[in-house]
């Protein structure tokens, strides 16, 4: 048997069990998932709802279950999850619909949904540090997620090797990159925050999904993944409006001390961003060359935008900008995916 018959069969004998209905086998239709190894499927019940399959021994269903409760505990419209097996790694969730912010920001007001994923965001950062939930985002794990960026874009994807003197300049980029990091007051990070993750719910609140990779880290992390999107590029005076709301409301809740500064929250959350679009870049250039899925090729140039735009706009980051351009511009170009970073995004 399937693991997907198998996932049919447990969802039918569930719904059976608590629902009412003439026991027929209900319908399960594939929806596109994260980049990890769940697969989802929406479920034909009534009212609908949503079926998981993530394999146990690939995915910490346990600390998925602990964090969905947890933000909801905090007032977080994460899924309510009906049942579990965590033997076989079957889920059955609620299903909040299916209006992604990415499919709504281009056609509403984008201002209006990011205020309130920002509200969404308010309340994670505001959860307890509990360390049994959340990891810490230590200075490891964020030197170990840069450390992808060589061995997997620059290595793998373009074929270029490094020698010791761009080793040693990746080495000091990334060693600052991690500093900056971890002098930012430290929060309930989501990870993933961006349009892909966040549903308009009829309520008008917003649903929160795809949070298993939560942690204890920087606290402009997840702004970045909000403003510097990876499926849409956001010009600059919104997002420099929505780092003043923010930093505006974060201060009045104690999330960030008063003293910050403008300039330095500014600072923290573009060398945060330059992290996690290099992060981003081997990652996504993992996913294709270890994983096969071909679709994160297309999201590279944004995020090739994005490392560059800050690069070349803070001093000490003008070696590695030049590096980039000057030796992975033309293996780029090569690339049947490739497209101009500095239009990439553009809506």
């Amino acid at each position: 048997m399937s693991d997907r018959e198998a996932l049919q069969r447990w969802v039918d004998k569930y719904l059976a069990t608590e629902q009412t209905g003439d026991g027929a086998p209900v319908k399960l239709e594939p929806i596109t998932g994260d980049a990890g190894f769940r697969q989802y499927f929406r479920v034909d019940s009534t009212p609908s709802t949503i079926a998981v399959y993530a394999p146990p021994s690939l995915e910490n269903n346990v600390a998925f279950v602990a964090i969905d409760l947890a933000l909801r505990h905090a007032g977080v419209r994460a899924p309510r999850i009906l049942a579990v097996d965590y033997e076989h790694g079957f889920m059955l969730q609620e299903d909040l619909g299916a209006k992604l912010y990415s499919g709504l920001l281009c056609c509403e007001s984008p201002e209006l949904l990011l205020d309130t994923a920002v509200d969404t965001l308010l309340k994670i950062q505001q959860m307890p540090h509990d360390e049994a939930i959340f990891p810490p985002y230590s200075a490891e794990v964020l030197l170990k997620e840069l450390e992808l960026f060589p061995e997997w874009f620059v290595g793998g994807l373009l074929e270029q090797r490094l020698s010791t003197d761009q080793r040693q300049l990746l080495r000091k980029c990334f060693a600052q990159l991690v500093d900056n990091a971890l002098e930012q007051p430290q929060v309930v990070v989501h990870r993933d925050f961006h349009s892909r993750n966040l549903l308009a719910l009829e309520d008008g609140d917003v649903g929160v999904i795809d949070f298993q990779d939560a942690v204890i880290g920087p606290v402009s992390y997840d702004l970045v993944s909000l403003l510097r999107d990876r499926y849409v590029y956001w010009p600059e005076a919104l997002i420099s409006r929505g780092l003043v709301d923010y930093l505006t409301r974060a201060r009045a809740l104690g999330i960030v001390e008063s003293g910050v500064s403008e300039q330095q929250f500014r600072r923290w959350f573009d060398l945060m961003g330059l992290q996690r679009h290099i992060k981003v870049l081997g990652i996504f250039a993992r996913l294709w060359l270890r994983d096969g899925k071909r679709g994160y090729l297309e999201l590279l140039p944004i995020m090739i935008r994005y490392t560059l735009e800050i690069a070349s706009s803070y001093q000490e980051y003008s070696d590695f900008f030049r590096w980039f351009e000057t030796t992975l511009s033309q293996p780029l170009q090569r690339r049947d995916w490739y497209r101009n970073w500095q239009t990439a995004g553009d809506l």
